[in-house]
């Protein structure tokens, strides 16, 4: 099964699953932001970059995709 521009898997933003020690890595394009211990984290990182709306992308998932966990999760794994 092949992704395209559609499915989650092609999605630019990649909120990444938390780490040992809290926190997700952020990534768009596979270039790393930083690391987000919050929504607010998340939305600034792609202000910084470009995204309009940010706010409004967390839960689209042809423009975001959280891998790991729960969606919107911070804590340690």
């Amino acid at each position: 099964m092949s992704a395209h521009a559609g499915d989650a898997a092609a999605a630019p933003v990649v909120v990444h699953p938390p780490s040992r020690t809290g926190g997700r890595r952020v990534t768009v394009r596979g270039e790393i932001l930083g690391l987000a211990q919050c929504d607010a984290d998340v939305v600034e990182f792609l202000r910084r970059a470009g995204l309009p709306d940010a706010e409004g992308l967390l839960d689209d998932p042809v423009q975001v995709k959280w891998q790991g966990g729960q969606a919107h999760r911070y804590e340690a794994a």
